[in-house]
């Protein structure tokens, strides 16, 4: 983690973060709760059940036609997956993932960890048949309350070191970093290439991972 990176981390640690009221929103509404309840609040957006299947929405999202899944773990939601309605070619899917990074990438609301855009000259159904490739980007949402102060990492750092912080430790400093990262990291929106039968779709996910299961059912 860079120092501007570990700055900013830390001084958002030193703001209350509200752990657990905190969770990953998907259209605004909180992946938590229970099925029937998220159903609702989606349906209530405009989106509406598949003919076939009453547990998956269907409707547009971020400009294109995509089912949406709620899954649960011990009844309580842990994930909203959106997945293209319809497929696309190798080309087609390369530029739509490479747009979804870009996109994340420059909303104020998101943590990016880097570059994770797919080269040009990428064979991409070579690299998943021959090297099992998986092609995947992973974001964090940021606590709403501190979306604002992203925008300018260099304004984390003039509001951290005032005179009550600058004499923390770098011991202090990489606990709280420590700190913060976790808190972020219970918040992931990822996505990735699926291919099937030879067509190419993104699913991405909306993770609240305070209620996905660890193991406490074995």
């Amino acid at each position: 983690m860079n120092k501007l990176l570990t700055l900013a981390l830390v001084f958002m640690c030193s703001m209350p973060l509200h752990a657990q009221n905190d969770v990953t929103r998907f259209l605004g509404i909180p992946v938590e709760g229970s099925k029937s309840e998220i159903i609702r609040q989606l349906k209530a957006k405009g989106y509406r059940n598949l003919s076939h299947d009453s547990d998956i929405l269907t409707g547009e999202f971020n400009g294109r036609n995509v089912n949406i899944s709620v899954v649960t773990n011990n009844n309580k939601v842990y994930r909203i997956m959106v997945v293209d309605a319809a497929g696309s070619d190798e080309k087609s899917i390369q530029i739509l993932f490479n747009t979804l990074c870009r996109q994340f990438g420059s909303n104020s609301r998101y943590l990016s960890l880097g570059d994770q855009t797919i080269s040009d000259d990428e064979d991409i159904s070579y690299e998943m048949t021959v090297h099992k490739k998986r092609y995947e980007a992973i974001f964090y949402q940021i606590p709403a309350d501190l979306t604002s102060l992203t925008k300018n990492v260099e304004e984390f750092i003039s509001q951290y070191m005032n005179e009550q912080n600058k004499n923390l430790s770098e011991e202090d400093i990489l606990k709280k970093a420590s700190e913060c990262a976790t808190e972020m990291y219970s918040k992931p929106v990822w996505f990735k290439i699926n291919r099937h039968f030879g067509e190419y779709y993104i699913i991405m996910y909306y993770d609240n991972e305070y209620n996905r299961a660890n193991g406490e059912d074995l």
